[in-house]
């Protein structure tokens, strides 16, 4: 059906109309009761008209009447009729049209003695046969509504597609921007903080060199990090957690290859889900790489901590004993950390304390999954 329709559709317009006016002038040459010059006349001017029934449906439609009058059942009335029931959405209009037609066609032509019995037998005649190409053409009109009500569904669920498609990206570039700064900046911070330890107690001149050459180039690498981080961010969101992940059975071993004067304190219940477990772990993560960098020389304490249906974790660290070495930042650490917690509907709190150090806290609810 479809194949036949697409065949009709590429027939060009003025082909069609050149047709229908032709089939319906010879339906009112072999049909019409009498080929007077009164009956001929509106005939030929009903026909014709069917030219511009697109345009003008209601005004074709009722120059189309008087043929009705002068023959059973009228092509070009019923071609009429359904162009104005394809293009009208005016259910009163066709209703009417219906029974106008219906009456022209059951009203005696001449007038003459008017049998009542069989007026009404054809009035009814005409009714159904004037409601079918009015039923035909509403098919249609609803069919056409119906394709293009689809076609906008689709166009919906493909920009649907490609905003999903977008915001997958977005949250993949910020949990990359995440990882980037947890895992890879702290290691080559510490990679820096090393080198530039080295420099200072070293007395063999080519080792001296190697290591500022290292600090130099750690320095170099998280300044680039750092505007990666910046970029990868500017269109990211919260998104799932890269694989393999830390949980806080890699706690010790990062406090103790932390580059820092640090203790670990307290035990956590086994009940602690992963995602808290990640979040805890890269909570210390960052406050002990912000120890390195800002305060050198000073002391740290990473006491684990349970709160009724809370656990938690304070990373604490003394003043600095030192000058602090000029390492580029990517700003990001504690808005990642509080995103994180935000995720888990926890609480991340962080700032200076009396004595001069700083302190990180996060607290998370144990019944995260």
């Amino acid at each position: 059906m479809s194949r036949a329709r697409a065949v009709w559709q590429r027939v060009p317009a003025p082909v069609i109309d050149i047709a229908l006016v032709t089939v319906a002038a010879v339906d009112v040459w072999l049909n019409m009761w009498e080929h007077t010059r009164l009956a001929v006349a509106p005939a030929a001017v009903g026909c014709a008209a069917l030219a511009f029934r697109r345009r003008f449906p209601l005004g074709v439609f009722l120059l189309t009447l008087p043929i009705a009058l002068m023959q059973d059942v009228a092509v070009a009335v019923l071609v009429a009729l359904f162009t104005l029931a394809e293009r009208s959405r005016n259910r009163r209009l066709l209703a009417v049209c219906v029974a106008l037609s219906a009456v022209a066609s059951s009203t005696p032509w001449p007038l003459a003695e008017v049998d009542r019995t069989m007026t009404l037998v054809f009035f009814v005649y005409g009714l159904a046969t004037a409601a079918a190409p009015v039923l035909f053409g509403q098919l249609l009109q609803a069919q056409r509504d119906l394709a293009r009500r689809l076609a906008e569904i689709e166009e919906a669920r493909e920009h649907e597609r490609t905003l999903h498609a977008q915001a997958v990206l977005a949250r993949e570039r910020a949990q990359l921007a995440r990882e980037m700064h947890d895992v890879v900046s702290h290691q080559v911070s510490l990679i820096a903080v090393r080198a530039g330890a080295l420099q200072v107690a070293t007395k063999d001149a080519d080792a001296k060199e190697a290591a500022r050459t290292i600090r130099s180039l750690s320095v170099t690498t998280l300044d680039e990090l750092r505007t990666m981080v910046t970029l990868l961010r500017a269109s990211g969101g919260h998104a799932t957690e890269l694989t393999p992940q830390p949980t806080l059975a890699d706690l010790r071993k990062l406090v103790e290859s932390s580059g820092t004067h640090a203790e670990l304190s307290g035990e956590l219940p086994p009940a602690v889900g992963s995602p808290a477990q990640r979040a805890l772990y890269r909570t210390v993560q960052e406050a002990l790489t912000n120890v390195r960098k800002h305060a050198p020389g000073a002391r740290a304490s990473v006491k684990l901590w349970q709160d009724g249906d809370d656990v938690g974790v304070t990373v604490t660290n003394s003043p600095p004993t030192r000058p602090s070495l000029s390492l580029p930042g990517s700003q990001q650490g504690l808005v990642g950390l509080r995103e994180r917690a935000d995720i888990l509907h926890g609480t991340l709190d962080a700032g200076p304390t009396a004595e001069g150090g700083y302190r990180v806290r996060l607290r998370i609810p144990l019944s995260t999954e």
